[in-house]
């Protein structure tokens, strides 16, 4: 239960930052060059904070011993954020979250199996089935990409598909967060002199890039790394195909819309296929556990 709490907190969290992120960009109330650098440097700056009052700081005693390993994190983190904002305003939604979703797949499977794990039958079975929910729901939407667009989300979805990995094995996700966070912030006021060549950002969208770098991203990050050590490479990947649902559905609800037929099957879709990859997960423990 406890995992289940976090990883849906955390899919929650990554829904509200989709709709951020829409608002924010869709209606050109700031740049993504804006949008980005105002993203991580408010979430490093909440962790921050949270991390301070925390109290307990014994972890930074473990900042020496990660030694260049805490360059990699911090650096997937940035190319996430940077190649996800530019590419998002030359992507149609649908076609954007495709590409994104595809790429973070990939890039974990890929990695799953470089590390020496196969895919059960059920397990592919259940993400295969997910996935095809997940581009059901997005099917209608979906246009011819433009090819610097294309390749910008991909790198995106390679960019979290790592950072994802990265945290598997974290012992304080707070700590970790806030490590990250605060590593990536050089990193992306590379691009500050984007922003100067942007339009004019509007403070609606500077406090809209700040929620989504304070809260949803902060924090739900921070979440999912907590999530993390008790998923799978395979049911990491497969439950963030969920946050388009919940994007979607909370976008309905607030609007007081109607869920469409489409919306209804792709959900039940997703879910099923990712009810399959977990309760596999949880057969193998167990056989895993009578071998022994």
């Amino acid at each position: 239960m406890r995992t289940f709490a976090l990883t849906f907190s955390a899919l929650v969290a990554f829904a509200a930052n989709s709709v951020l992120c829409r608002h924010a960009l869709r209606e050109e109330a700031i740049g993504p060059a804006g949008f980005t650098i105002v993203r991580l440097v408010s979430g490093a700056l909440v962790l921050a904070i949270l991390y301070r009052f925390r109290g307990d700081h014994s972890a930074m005693e473990r900042e020496a011993e990660t030694g260049a390993q805490r360059f990699l994190p911090p650096l997937y983190l940035a190319t996430y954020a940077i190649a996800f904002s530019f590419a998002y305003v030359s992507l149609d939604a649908g076609v954007g979250a495709l590409v994104l979703f595809l790429s973070v797949q990939a890039a974990i499977l890929v990695a799953n199996r470089i590390q020496g794990n196969r895919l059960t039958p059920a397990e592919f079975g259940g993400a295969l089935l997910a996935l095809a929910g997940f581009v059901y729901l997005v099917y209608p939407s979906l246009t011819t990409p433009s090819i610097a667009g294309f390749a910008l989300m991909v790198l995106s979805g390679v960019g979290w598909g790592m950072y994802t990995l990265a945290g598997k094995h974290s012992s304080d996700p707070l700590y970790t967060t806030s490590l990250n966070f605060r590593g990536s912030v050089p990193l992306v006021l590379l691009i500050l002199p984007f922003w100067f060549l942007e339009r004019e950002s509007t403070a609606a969208g500077i406090g809209l890039a700040a929620l989504s770098g304070g809260f949803a991203s902060g924090l739900g990050y921070t979440l999912w790394y907590a999530a993390l050590p008790a998923l799978g490479n395979v049911q990491a990947a497969s439950v963030q195909l969920l946050v388009p649902v919940l994007a979607a559905g909370g976008g309905t609800l607030l609007l007081g819309e109607a869920f469409t037929p489409r919306f209804v099957l792709s959900a039940v879709t997703i879910l099923l296929g990712i009810f399959v990859v977990v309760r596999s997960r949880g057969a193998n423990a167990a056989l895993s556990e009578v071998g022994r």
